[in-house]
């Protein structure tokens, strides 16, 4: 979220979830679904594996 300079506010609207929510998933006091998942990655405009910090090795 901060990479994109949106606030938790910003987030929360343009994902369609709460502040606190977005709050709550970003201090580890709740987890949340595959489905949340997919709408804050399209909400900032990035692939789930971005999201979750999932890295690839190069191919040679």
């Amino acid at each position: 979220r901060s990479k994109h300079s949106l606030s938790q506010f910003q987030l929360a609207h343009k994902a369609g979830l709460t502040v606190t929510a977005i709050a709550n998933y970003e201090q580890g006091r709740a987890k949340p679904s595959y489905e949340v998942l997919i709408k804050i990655a399209d909400a900032l405009g990035v692939s789930l594996d971005e999201l979750v910090g999932r890295k690839f090795p190069k191919k040679k």
